[in-house]
């Protein structure tokens, strides 16, 4: 690899970068008050996520794979089944927040789930500010018309 070789890998993945952007300075979980979740990052970045996000924003599994198959994003509500009627559902609120090692927190629910990891790359990845939304949105048509395009195969 040249050294332009090298500049360009380097800028592709930087792993100090992501590391730094998704490391923590500090967490206040306000669970008493039910508002949410303040992070800021080291980078200085701020994020905000109220509680009933994270609960939409499961990264369990079995949430990951509704989310998939409804065509959500982490974060969105589920949407109105047509032809039923709306239930009562309390707003999500934590009974439960453990750190988990240096890496995630873990949440207990109100409606007794409790199997989603949070890790601090997730929750960055996730961060529902205006700033970090519209990069997503952004770049997920990017990012979909490069998968439809590799899909393709050559005649």
């Amino acid at each position: 690899m040249n050294a332009s070789q090298e500049k360009s890998a380097a800028s592709l993945c930087d792993t100090k970068a992501m590391s730094l952007a998704a490391d923590p300075k500090s967490v206040k979980v306000n669970k008493t008050a039910g508002t949410g979740m303040e992070i800021e990052w080291k980078d200085g970045h701020h994020s905000s996520y109220p509680f009933v996000y994270l609960r939409d924003a499961c990264p369990c599994a079995l949430c990951n794979e509704e989310r998939i198959r409804d065509g959500r994003h982490p974060g969105d509500p589920l949407r109105p089944v047509a032809g039923q009627l709306p239930m009562f559902k309390a707003l999500a609120r934590p009974t439960d927040v453990t750190p988990i090692g240096r890496y995630a927190m873990r949440f207990v629910w109100n409606d007794g789930h409790e199997h989603g990891i949070y890790t601090w790359n997730y929750l960055r990845e996730i961060c529902p500010c205006p700033e970090c939304k519209m990069k997503r949105e952004s770049t997920s048509g990017l990012a979909d018309d490069m998968a439809e395009h590799d899909s393709r195969k050559p005649n």
